[in-house]
């Protein structure tokens, strides 16, 4: 069978996980990539010394603090079919890196920490998938440390989130009481086998069996299984059967029980992924001019830069512009124009990522991601296809919740500080502004540990010793309206006016009363909160 769009497209499922910090969001991500045969060892999540890092979290600061900081993405194939995994930070103060990648699923995994439920960081990616209809998957983690109640945990899904809860399995106690899980479609029961802590790391659960014979082979006590069977039997009342076109609709979310770290319920969250995320969707966008939806069996090869990556490989001072492609058979080699510059690229090397491993990838259908490396021609928002003429709505910026000012301790290094700066704004690590007076950079963020990484890759990446100092402002919002009105007040605001890294006109403020005060003076120019890239 040839390898075509109409063929290869229904094959791709590309989802994001999503989960508060802790959840154990890095782990499953390792655990998926081994349940679906790409690496041997779970991340070598628990091997020791300087192999002791897991797969998906490369950048130094990553290792060294065990958060994830950066979306990475990740390819393999299991089942026929081929799944493209990007994994998000859990961290809030890259919400914006997170919106971004959400932009490129057609699915999401929300996960839970069984202890813990629904978290504050949670429920703001919740909203991001909601704005988008994204169907959730939820994988209830870590069953095998004492957890809320599940019934609670299902409740707590369906009030806060407004989702219909749908378990596929059900659990048998938790923590040092957890005993596995039945499949409430088939009657199976998957016992949870225990192993030392220091145990050699292995795969090895028992193989399912009808749960009746759970007595028998020692999986559970009689007292175990009577209870497990009610509160099964409660389910059926209490919680709709699960319908694939209510998750699809994003109305409902079907339930699965684990325990990422030691395997379990990984499998069976990788067949659900399979068999219930959607495959690649029509796209909105405009074609020469006209609206139109963009098929991902189509001939004409189209996407869009979701992300931009610099130095994946300090080796080489490399940068990859991250391309989710929405239709058409990619393949090396290719010519595709950029929409909004009309620039054309020869993609000669066009990359397959597995965390910061790659392979040439040959070619790529509706739904995959591939990494084009470039310089500086790619930057977040932008849409790529065949003719130049289609472009898809660009990516949000969001008005910096802090502004700093920064310099580099050696001035003869200031040329390498503003190259360094406008490199990690192009990836949307930090925004960059310049005021019209003066020859400071002021960097803004969503949070302070932006700050932190930033000064860790200025070290690490461009080595350069830097300061972050507090800012005399304290908001930015970008500026619309007619231009001749904008023109006119930026003429009488000088001393607060900036551009960002496009050029775009930007108000400076001291404080939130002060941009208030001035919009309200102004009622022509709009002060905007956020501006679309690409």
């Amino acid at each position: 069978m040839s390898n075509t769009p109409a063929t290869e497209a229904p094959r791709r499922r590309t989802f994001a996980i999503i989960s508060h910090p802790d959840a154990g969001k890095t782990t499953l991500t390792e655990h998926l990539l081994l349940a679906g045969g790409s690496i041997r060892a779970a991340g070598q999540v628990r091997a020791r010394g300087e192999n002791r890092r897991t797969r998906s979290d490369w950048m130094k600061i990553e290792k060294e603090r065990g958060i994830s900081v950066s979306s990475s993405v990740m390819t393999f194939e299991h089942d026929g079919k081929m799944f493209n995994l990007l994994d998000t930070p859990g961290h809030e103060d890259f919400s914006e890196d997170t919106y971004r990648t959400l932009t490129a699923a057609d699915a999401a995994i929300m996960v839970l920490d069984a202890a813990k439920g629904i978290e504050p960081q949670t429920l703001k990616l919740f909203e991001v998938c909601r704005l988008r209809d994204i169907p959730i998957i939820t994988f209830i983690n870590k069953m095998d440390r004492e957890a809320e109640d599940a019934l609670a945990l299902l409740d707590e899904v369906a009030s806060k989130l407004q989702l219909d809860p749908s378990p596929l399995y059900w659990p048998a106690g938790s923590g040092n009481r957890f005993r596995g899980m039945i499949e409430l479609k088939t009657g199976l029961f998957y016992p949870f086998t225990k192993r030392d802590s220091g145990a050699e790391y292995d795969q090895g659960h028992e193989a399912p069996a009808p749960v009746d014979e759970a007595v028998t082979k020692g999986w559970m006590n009689p007292d175990e299984l009577a209870e497990l069977k009610d509160t099964a039997e409660l389910l059926e009342g209490g919680f709709k059967p699960f319908e694939v076109e209510a998750f699809l609709e994003g109305h409902m979310t079907p339930v699965i029980f684990g325990s990422a770290l030691r395997h379990y319920g990984v499998n069976q969250l990788l067949e659900a992924i399979g068999t219930f995320a959607p495959a690649p969707k029509k796209v909105k966008a405009t074609k020469a001019g006209a609206d139109t939806l963009v098929d991902p069996t189509e001939k004409e090869v189209t996407g869009f830069v979701f992300k931009v990556q610099a130095n994946m490989d300090p080796n080489h001072r490399d940068r990859i512009a991250m391309l989710k492609l929405t239709s058409g058979k990619f393949q090396r080699g290719m010519k595709l124009k950029v929409q909004n510059t009309g620039k054309q690229l020869s993609v000669n090397a066009p990359i397959m990522f597995f965390a910061s491993d790659r392979e040439l990838a040959e070619d790529a259908f509706g739904g995959d991601v591939i990494g084009i490396p470039n310089h500086g021609v790619l930057r977040v928002g932008d849409s790529l296809s065949e003719t130049g003429t289609v472009r898809f709505a660009g990516l949000p910026n969001f008005a910096p919740e802090i502004l700093q000012r920064v310099r580099v301790k050696d001035p003869l290094k200031a040329k390498h500080l503003k190259k360094a700066l406008e490199s990690l704004a192009e990836e949307g690590v930090t925004q960059l502004f310049r005021p019209s007076i003066g020859s400071d950079f002021i960097v803004g963020a969503v949070g302070q540990l932006q700050f932190e990484v930033m000064a860790d890759r200025l070290a690490n990446e461009y080595g350069l010793d830097c300061v972050f100092e507090p800012s005399p402002y304290a908001e930015a919002r970008w500026l619309g309206g007619d231009a001749a009105k904008v023109e006119d007040f930026a003429g009488k605001h000088r001393g607060a006016m900036g551009t960002d890294i496009d050029e775009y006109p930007v108000f400076l403020g001291k404080s939130a009363w002060e941009i208030n005060y001035v919009a309200e003076r102004y009622p022509d120019v709009q002060f905007l909160r956020t501006k679309e890239r690409g």
